[in-house]
């Protein structure tokens, strides 16, 4: 399978809330490294970052586009997030399932058929902006 394939996937299970087999695509050493704050490694900080966002948010990817490099070895993606906020956090606005939909893009590297690199951008400030109307 491509790395291109394989962020397809990933990002399919993601829509499907197949949490099992985005983890199934993962290097063991996978390093996460999110918008606001430090980067997690390994499968196990990355599992419970999932199951946080699983219980503060609802989220789907839509409108998605992907772009992969000659190397095989990294992925980018940009898409739409079409969200609702379940459960607020410290720090954030309080969260009554306000809906939102926010512009994202994050970055993928590949190391021996898994994804050992994932980056994610988003407008905090935007998100903030739409939670709160």
């Amino acid at each position: 399978m491509t790395s291109l394939e394989i962020v397809k996937q990933y990002y399919a299970c993601f829509n499907n809330k197949d949490w099992a087999g985005m983890l199934a695509l993962l290097h063991p050493e996978v390093r996460h490294e999110p918008n606001q704050g430090e980067p997690r490694i390994g499968i196990e900080l990355f599992t419970e970052f999932l199951k946080h966002m699983d219980e503060s948010y609802e989220e789907t990817l839509m409108d998605m586009f992907f772009f992969a490099e000659p190397t095989d070895e990294r992925v980018a993606v940009e898409f739409v997030v079409n969200g609702i906020y379940k459960k607020g956090e410290e720090g954030l606005p309080e969260a009554h399932n306000q809906t939102y939909i926010l512009p994202a893009a994050a970055f993928l590297g590949l190391k021996d058929g898994k994804i050992s690199r994932v980056t994610t951008y988003y407008n905090l400030p935007l998100w903030i902006q739409l939670v709160s109307e």
